[in-house]
């Protein structure tokens, strides 16, 4: 099984560490090398105008890419995610995860990195701001989904051959998501979704989907889930499977109310 995620825009450069000698490092290196080699030589302004940042977020990034520089260890780089600190990763919570699950984790999650491909939860990273949907025209193509091709999809599927079960829950956002191939994919896909009680209807409510998101990463992890029928036991937060509004079995629609 592979649990896909986004990666957030807030982080924590410097987080706890996670257990000691549980590093690894990002297997698509090489890539991100070209990528921050290209951003190194923007300006802030330029990083501004690519990214829509302001003028803050484009100094404090162009200074995070004349920085980056493998390799990578404990003393300048930190595990993705711990690092990741963005709703979806307030679900998942992962300084509480025991190590047990934390190894888990280690094998079953996957975040999709528009610098980095696909990233492992102790793939140590350093700090970066670059959307996966981001205009970026580069050595192979006119933005970042050219420039990764078939790199992230063919990564996964080593990843499900290793893994001995071909279910793939994508939780990541559509933007990332659109970084896989997923006639290529060599999984069960299983999308979920998640819909709040809003003004007389369910609706996907962005804030509270995103940390459901997490909260279900967090499920699959510690229950040890690895079927779709365990998947629909989820129960967090007051979110629940609801068969009525599940027109597909692979788009299972999770709901909550709270009157």
């Amino acid at each position: 099984m592979l649990i896909l995620l986004s990666p957030s825009k807030k982080l924590d450069e410097h987080p706890d560490a996670a257990p000691a000698g549980t590093y690894t490092r990002p297997r698509l290196l090489a890539d991100a090398e070209r990528l921050a080699g290209q951003l190194r030589t923007l300006a802030p302004q330029e990083l501004a105008s690519l990214m829509h940042l302001s003028d803050r977020l484009a100094s404090l990034n162009a200074a995070r890419y004349q920085n980056w520089m493998p390799p990578f260890t404990p003393d300048n780089a930190a595990a993705a995610l711990f690092m990741f600190r963005g709703d979806v990763y307030e679900g998942l919570d992962a300084d509480t995860l025991s190590p047990e699950a934390l190894a888990l984790a280690q094998q079953r999650v996957r975040i999709l990195s528009g610098l980095y491909g696909v990233l492992r939860p102790l793939d140590l990273m350093q700090p970066y701001r670059l959307e996966m949907g981001t205009r970026l025209a580069n050595e192979r193509g006119r933005d970042l989904y050219a420039f990764w091709g078939e790199r992230i999809t063919a990564q996964l599927n080593q990843d499900l051959a290793v893994s001995g079960n071909n279910l793939v829950v994508n939780l990541a956002s559509a933007e990332y998501f659109k970084s896989v191939k997923p006639k290529a994919l060599q999984g069960q896909l299983v999308t979920p979704a998640f819909r709040d009680w809003s003004k007389d209807r369910y609706k996907m409510i962005s804030f509270f989907a995103k940390k459901a998101r997490g909260l279900m990463t967090r499920y699959l992890i510690e229950q040890r889930i690895d079927s779709l029928e365990g998947l629909l036991g989820f129960e967090a937060a007051g979110y629940g499977f609801n068969p009525a509004l599940t027109r597909e079995p692979d788009q299972p629609v999770f709901t909550r109310r709270q009157d």
